[in-house]
């Protein structure tokens, strides 16, 4: 890139009566540069503005906002599973903090907090993802992440599973128990969770 200095020389240049090829061998710059640099003139360039940067989210926006108008109370997982199967490649950060700010606030009423002690509950969800893996690009596959977040501190451990099966389901709840140092008391789980017949994993 010709700095600004090496312009202004050019044009000194040019003004004393060098030619293109004298002033290419003064400056050690290309004679075509040279040219192009004195047919331009000292004006500044132009630069347009550049055209607006469409991110992974921004197609579903719209969908994102009709649906939390509707049910304001859906959650980021549920609308990211949803906009996964729309075609959605992005991350789930970027889907929370967009909905953090479009999401209706919340009507302040009297209501009860249902605190749990420390060690008493957790709760257990699978949320399903369409994906594609890079050594069968043609072939979409459907994935499932185990999530146990416990009542008290609302800590999380989450895994990724390639089948909803008991025997997977095992797997997730004992390395969560072995993440988490110890096993809380009692586990709940949604319904779609309860189908796998895994409830007798919370005894």
């Amino acid at each position: 890139m010709v700095r600004m200095e090496e312009i202004l020389t050019i044009h000194d240049l040019h003004r004393q009566g060098l030619t293109l090829q004298a002033i290419a061998r003064r400056t050690g710059l290309d004679r075509k540069t040279v040219g192009k640099y004195l047919s331009r003139g000292l004006a500044p360039p132009a630069y347009g503005p550049r055209a607006p940067r469409i991110g992974l989210l921004d197609p579903y926006h719209d969908y994102l906002r009709q649906r939390l108008a509707a049910y304001p109370e859906l959650s980021g997982t549920r609308l990211l599973r949803e906009i996964r199967e729309l075609g959605y490649a992005g991350g789930y950060s970027i889907v929370t903090d967009y909905l953090r700010d479009i999401r209706p606030a919340r009507e302040r009423g009297f209501e009860h907090r249902f605190e749990t002690p420390p060690g008493q509950q957790a709760q257990v969800d699978f949320a399903h993802f369409k994906t594609v893996f890079t050594d069968e690009p043609d072939l979409v596959r459907v994935v499932w992440l185990f999530s146990l977040v416990l009542g008290h501190s609302r800590h999380l451990f989450a895994r990724f599973v390639l089948r909803q099966a008991v025997e997977e389901v095992v797997r997730c709840h004992l390395a969560a128990f072995g993440a988490l140092g110890g096993v809380p008391r009692q586990i709940l789980y949604d319904l779609s969770t309860a189908e796998t017949n895994c409830t007798g994993v919370a005894a």
